[in-house]
């Protein structure tokens, strides 16, 4: 099969409820090659691969795009220096290669540069080590396709550099600075991927559970009822939940949490805070500055044993004070609890190797971040890898696709597909709308714009016509998707209460 013209692409498509019922009808009465499980950023991104390629394709989500592991990261395209330290150089270029792909090409609106900070006082051995790793981090990234250009290099800076960049930093010693790459949301992301995917096709269905997999026969509840599809292959992209259709599949589940304080409390900075934990030189909590004037202070890597909770996970009380011990260390003032406005947490799920034997496998932190990609039947699940990545993975499931199915594309075209929204700087330089909005959406930030600009919270930056369009062209059906994934006021639960009156008032006025 030919690849397809990605000057073809067709307009963005809007994930309304119109589109949902003809993709559903067009599901149960046609089936698909490819029925994707998970609406996270693997399986957007494989629905998408997929269907560039010239496969029908349907994504199933059981609650809604990026509700589970994917909304609750640290929103970070990295290069992978612990990889470096972990001598992981074919995964640390790998990292970089992706980074320059999402940075250049596939979503350059929704990531940008931001410097990091390891300041002395965190120790002159710490920020010497920093410093090291983050010119080895430069030669790997100036060794990729796209790399040059993509991020400045690492370099020392002095007491006054350190006060201009992280005003709450102990005052009077210098630091080192490196670069890498930040998401402004990554549960936009995933919504991005999603309406790229449905313009070349795909349906995207939203509140549809799947129950089991019999050959070619697909179990679905959706809306109250129950029904049966067919499709040439499904791909198992769930997660930390993926052992409900893979029973087999061996995971070690990681709970990385963030605590969500105002930017004031840090001197509103610029640069990302990294402070080592004590006794490690591999981990490290990071202040990360957000839009809205908040930073999100994370993140630990604690085990989880026992069944995948059904509900978000929340950080501990151990998990809070790590969080909070470990930065006081550098700071001029302190954090205490009260300053914590919100908290959120997300579970990763790692592939055990077999190699590991029956034990439940080493830390966390020092497991690879590898994808494993097993069959079982028609169902083909993929685990592991990491945000920064996604789109590799989902490239490597699409090829083991392509070759059961005997159809498709053999080549991905995403590694040169902008997403919906995307364009080059001096495109969106031009945009009529705020430089926020921009960055959130891109070349439709003036659609946005249009349908209403005053603010759902006062003192927030999200406006009316981020919900209007939410519902209109995003797929939200329900005040949970408008408040916690389209935009993410319900970070701060406070803020979230106050919302919710607005959201569910344009729910039902849009739906």
């Amino acid at each position: 099969m030919p690849e397809p013209d990605l000057r073809d692409v067709a307009r963005p498509a809007a994930l309304d409820a119109r589109r949902r019922a003809r993709d559903l009808d067009r599901l149960v009465t046609e089936g698909v090659d490819v029925l994707v499980v998970g609406g996270g950023v693997t399986g957007a991104g494989v629905a998408l691969d997929a269907a560039a390629r010239g496969l029908s394709v349907a994504l199933c989500e059981r609650v809604d795009l990026a509700a589970g592991t994917s909304r609750w990261s640290s929103k970070l395209v990295h290069g992978g220096l612990r990889y470096l330290a972990q001598r992981e150089i074919g995964l640390a270029r790998h990292s970089a290669r992706e980074r320059a792909v999402l940075m250049g090409v596939t979503a350059p609106h929704l990531v940008g540069r931001l410097p990091f900070l390891v300041p002395d006082v965190a120790g002159r051995d710490v920020s010497a080590l920093a410093g090291l790793g983050g010119r080895l981090g430069d030669a790997v990234r100036l060794s990729v396709p796209g790399g040059r250009r993509s991020l400045p290099g690492t370099g020392r800076i002095g007491p006054e550099g350190v006060s201009r960049l992280v005003p709450g930093v102990r005052p009077g010693r210098g630091g080192v600075v490196f670069w890498d790459g930040q998401l402004v949301d990554d549960a936009r992301l995933v919504v991005s991927l999603a309406r790229t995917a449905a313009a070349f096709g795909a349906g995207v269905l939203t509140g549809v559970t799947v129950t089991g997999v019999d050959g070619g026969a697909v179990a679905l509840t959706v809306d109250g009822g129950s029904t049966t599809v067919r499709a040439g292959v499904v791909v198992n992209a769930t997660g930390a939940w993926a052992q409900r259709l893979a029973p087999g599949v061996r995971l070690v589940l990681s709970r990385g949490s963030h605590l969500v304080v105002p930017a004031a409390r840090l001197g509103s900075p610029t640069a990302a805070l990294t402070v080592p934990l004590p006794g490690s030189r591999t981990r490290f909590v990071v202040a990360l500055p957000q839009p809205g004037g908040l930073v999100h202070l994370g993140i630990t890597d604690e085990p989880v044993a026992g069944p995948v909770p059904e509900d978000d996970p929340v950080p501990s009380d151990a998990e809070v004070a790590q969080l909070l011990d470990t930065v006081n260390r550098v700071l001029a003032r302190p954090l205490d609890r009260s300053d914590v406005v919100g908290a959120y947490a997300g579970l990763r799920p790692l592939a055990q190797p077999v190699s590991a034997g029956d034990g439940p496998g080493g830390a966390p932190a020092d497991l690879s971040r590898r994808p494993l990609l097993a069959w079982d039947g028609p169902v083909l699940t993929v685990v592991g890898g990491k945000l920064t990545t996604y789109r590799s993975t989902a490239a490597q499931a699409v090829d083991a696709v392509v070759t059961r199915l005997g159809r498709g594309a053999v080549r991905s075209p995403t590694a040169r597909l902008p997403l919906v929204g995307a364009a080059p700087g001096r495109a969106l330089a031009r945009v009529d709308a705020a430089a926020r909005l921009v960055r959130r959406y891109g070349t439709e930030a003036a659609v946005v714009a249009g349908l209403g600009e005053e603010p759902v919270v006062d003192g927030r930056p999200e406006t009316v016509g981020e919900l209007r369009f939410a519902v209109r062209a995003e797929g939200a059906r329900t005040v949970d998707d408008l408040l916690d994934r389209r935009t993410r006021i319900g970070l701060v639960p406070t803020d979230r209460e106050r919302a919710a009156p607005l959201a569910a008032a344009v729910l039902a006025a849009e739906s």
